[in-house]
């Protein structure tokens, strides 16, 4: 439980109650306090006393009362004086600092719970336990965004987010790193990926612009049930991981939009390796010029149309003809052709695959 929570409360109860409030820890403490000099003060006879009294204890010019909702009493809670009026007025702030607590505890074993799951803390089987302790729908769909911020900045955004997603009972923020925070977001029935990637756009927008840094994020695919948020995080790591190899313009990559490179990623690279020395003479990628690696892209990009090619690229028809005739002799492929087509695609693309790796370094 957090003191500050408790000291805050006191805080906006002070102006109201014409007298000395406070709050005890389970050592004997006072961590919260209308009159601060008094916060760091031991207390620990009232302790004992409650001990021996479940209801309340008048003692020194104050009145005692446990909060608690069981037999143990994790704090105490005192006010000045030892008339009827401090005896109604210190069950008032007992019964108020208990649901306050009990919101807050469950608030924060909720997000516990949460991030419990999408690091694969927990089995499976508690999993069930767990949601029904936390009255939690396991039911419910669900996405995880994965926010990947680059650069040094003086705090994390982590408060921003919570304010963007204030349903606690609905949108969990959660941070799982020094840059990285995840969102795990309830959706509605037939929401599309183009909403849910509005959505990101919104939070990439925001935060850039109020800390200044670039902002990444992968977006899982929608779950059904609370189990597989561990799964959906997986995927928004994959996402973030297979964009930047693959998807390098884009900041927020979804997983479902992955496409060839999602199956590329998870290939060993020594298979790769065996594939681009099947499909390729020795050395005949590596003879394309700047010029024709762009020639062969935009050619891709237009369906392989060599009309509308030539258009885009500013060049005369028989001249993109000559250009790709001079690909098939130099590699063996002939990109007018669907399936040689296909093969250069994914060919270029384990390329760029293996250039991304360390080791090729």
């Amino acid at each position: 439980m957090s003191n500050r929570l408790f000291q805050n409360v006191i805080h906006q109860m002070k102006a109201a109650v014409d007298r000395v409030i406070g709050v005890i820890d389970e050592n004997g403490v006072i961590i919260a306090c209308s009159e601060l000099v008094k916060i760091g003060e031991i207390k620990q006879g009232v302790r004992d006393e409650l001990t021996y009294s479940t209801d309340m204890v008048v003692s020194g010019g104050y009145t005692y009362r446990p909060i608690s909702s069981g037999a143990k009493n994790e704090y105490i809670v005192f006010m000045e004086g030892e008339d009827k009026m401090a005896e109604k007025m210190s069950k008032l702030l007992a019964v108020s600092l208990l649901n306050i607590k009990n919101l807050y505890d469950e608030k924060y074993d909720k997000g516990s719970f949460i991030k419990n799951i999408i690091l694969d803390n927990i089995l499976p089987s508690d999993i069930y336990i767990k949601s029904k302790e936390l009255h939690f729908n396991t039911e419910e769909l669900r996405i995880v965004f994965l926010i990947k911020f680059f650069g040094k900045t003086d705090m994390m955004p982590f408060e921003m987010l919570q304010n963007m997603f204030p349903d606690k009972s609905k949108d969990y923020v959660i941070s799982v790193g020094e840059h990285d925070i995840v969102l795990v977001k309830d959706v509605k029935p037939g929401t599309e990926m183009k909403d849910i990637e509005k959505i990101a756009t919104n939070i990439s927008d925001t935060l850039s612009s109020e800390f200044y840094t670039k902002v990444n994020i992968g977006i899982s695919t929608i779950v059904e049930n609370l189990k597989d948020l561990a799964r959906a995080y997986k995927e928004s790591q994959i996402a973030l991981e297979v964009g930047k190899v693959f998807e390098t313009e884009k900041n927020i990559i979804s997983y479902e939009n992955l496409g060839i490179g999602r199956l590329i990623y998870q290939l060993p690279t020594t298979l790769c390796e065996m594939f681009l020395q099947e499909v390729f003479k020795r050395g005949s990628l590596e003879s394309l010029d700047r010029e024709t690696l762009m020639t062969i892209q935009c050619f891709f990009e237009n369906n392989l149309n060599v009309s509308e090619t030539s258009r885009k690229l500013f060049v005369h028809r028989n001249t993109l003809v000559y250009r790709l005739e001079k690909i098939r002799k130099i590699t063996g492929l002939d990109l007018r052709e669907f399936e040689h087509a296909i093969t250069f695609k994914v060919a270029l693309m384990v390329k760029k695959y293996l250039s991304s790796k360390p080791s090729k370094f």
